[in-house]
């Protein structure tokens, strides 16, 4: 799935229409709560530590009020506690300081936290652990994972929509849709990596959905999108996987990316934050949502779907050259700072989502965002578009807009030379070691000494050898 920035001041109507719809918790008391609510409040920064329930749906629930009452979550992170049934989690967030405190207040009536710490506690012990441990969350190099498996812990933490959906997302008010996408919605919680993604009996009218954004995209590709985009799709068509008639299973289109480039399909609920999706991409496994916008508009969609994911990434993930640029942008995001992952969210949705290339003097579209959309697709290579080189260190620094066109696209000579931008561009970070992925136990290994280093290069000799001895033989038989 895509990464997107979604940041939006709600007004005090569709903060209350919002808790109507929700079942997190009760109506009645969300009005009451929202009756305790200053205006005068004035906005502070505040970190945050408390403990949760281990439940499914409990962080969702708290992250879904703190974005109902206007409290924006600047970072999060989250840990075992020391009661194995519950998690500790660090939020540094920023809102009206009274209403953060009634918030947390409300929490914690409705049985969803266990501990509150904040500097502001009344408690100068609290106030003094809290301090002592916000100081420790920020300094620790952020966990990450080791292992494809553990994929499993991350990718159910769904930031927004998953199964339940915004008063502006098109299919608020359709009971239908949103019990749809509860059905996509349990598939994602229950995967498992090493299991056979379960296979989906699409509807009628989400066959159709996919079908009038595949047939209008179709129209556009040969004349808009890059060569290594057009090779894959016409692949993907000529082998059955993609057709008009016909949404694609995840189960095919993985199979199809493993035999590709090794690359795997994971079904998600919902958007991920910046760190965990980029954290996939490390060991070649791309989130891919498995629900259809919504029918009333098919040709726009405030979140990614399958359309998106399937049409925008997945045939350049078959190319070997782009998913090694894919990954690598993964590899350079494991324990990187909350700073330099914005960096390079930045960079991967100018790239990957909204990326240009030249080919054969014609400018034509790599990033999946603009071959998912049939509007932005051709207002890209349009004379209108302002159009500026890539460079990471310029590019980071751009603003992503969601709901409108981009100020700005940035064009490449080629995946080749974006690759190497962003090595140099990754060798900037900063942190107490180096990852390198072993693709045979499709494993990161953790490199932090010369003699970490000179084990996986006793391994690569290894494989020089043979490839050297290989080439001798080859080399004997074409002189004779």
């Amino acid at each position: 799935m895509s990464l997107r920035r979604k940041e939006s001041r709600r007004g005090e109507q569709k903060r209350l229409a919002n808790m109507n719809h929700a079942n997190s918790f009760d109506a009645a008391d969300r009005r009451a709560l929202l009756r305790r609510m200053s205006s005068s409040d004035v906005l502070t920064n505040a970190p945050m530590i408390f403990s949760i329930k281990n439940e499914l749906g409990n962080l969702a629930k708290v992250l879904k009020l703190f974005k109902e009452n206007d409290i924006r979550v600047l970072h999060i992170e989250s840990r075992k506690a020391h009661m194995s049934s519950e998690l500790e989690i660090f939020v540094d967030c920023e809102g009206k300081k009274k209403m953060l405190k009634n918030v947390m207040d409300f929490m914690k009536d409705a049985m969803l936290l266990t501990e509150v710490m904040t500097p502001s506690s009344s408690t100068s012990a609290h106030k003094k652990d809290a301090e002592n441990n916000a100081a420790e969350w920020k300094n620790k190099v952020p966990d990450f994972p080791r292992k494809i498996s553990e994929l499993d812990k991350s990718a159910n933490r769904v930031l927004t929509y998953g199964e339940e959906l915004d008063a502006d997302h098109p299919g608020f008010t359709d009971k239908e849709y949103r019990q749809r996408r509860k059905v996509f919605a349990d598939i994602a919680y229950n995967y498992k990596h090493g299991n056979i993604i379960p296979r989906v009996e699409y509807t009628v009218q989400e066959t159709k959905t996919w079908g009038q954004v595949f047939s209008e995209l179709n129209r556009l590709y040969p004349t808009h999108a890059c060569e290594e985009y057009m090779r894959n799709f016409n692949i993907l068509k000529r082998d059955g996987v993609y057709r008009e008639d016909k949404i694609p299973q995840l189960e095919d289109v993985s199979r199809f990316l493993k035999d590709c480039t090794g690359f795997q399909i994971r079904p998600v609920a919902g958007y991920l934050s910046s760190r965990d999706f980029l954290a996939g991409l490390a060991f070649r496994l791309f989130h891919c949502t498995q629900y259809v916008r919504h029918s009333s508009d098919p040709l726009y969609t405030p979140e990614p779907d399958c359309c998106h994911d399937l049409l925008g990434h997945v045939p350049l993930l078959a190319d070997r050259s782009f998913a090694q640029f894919s990954q690598e942008i993964g590899l350079a995001s494991l324990g990187a700072s909350d700073e330099e992952i914005n960096k390079l969210t930045t960079c991967y949705f100018f790239t990957v989502e909204f990326g240009l290339c030249k080919q054969d003097g014609q400018t034509r579209a790599y990033g999946a965002g603009l071959l998912s959309s049939i509007g932005e697709l051709k207002h890209a290579l349009s004379e209108e578009a302002k159009v500026l080189p890539f460079n990471p260190a310029v590019t980071s620094k751009q603003e992503c807009l969601i709901t409108t066109y981009q100020e700005a696209y940035f064009i490449s000579k080629s995946f080749e030379e974006a690759k190497q931008q962003m090595r140099e561009f990754a060798a900037t970070i900063k942190r107490p070691f180096e990852v390198r992925y072993d693709p045979y136990t499709s494993s990161v290994d953790v490199l932090k000494s010369p003699r970490d280093v000179c084990d996986v290069i006793n391994n690569v000799r290894d494989e020089l050898t043979i490839l050297m001895q290989v080439l001798v033989k080859l080399q004997a038989k074409f002189d004779n």
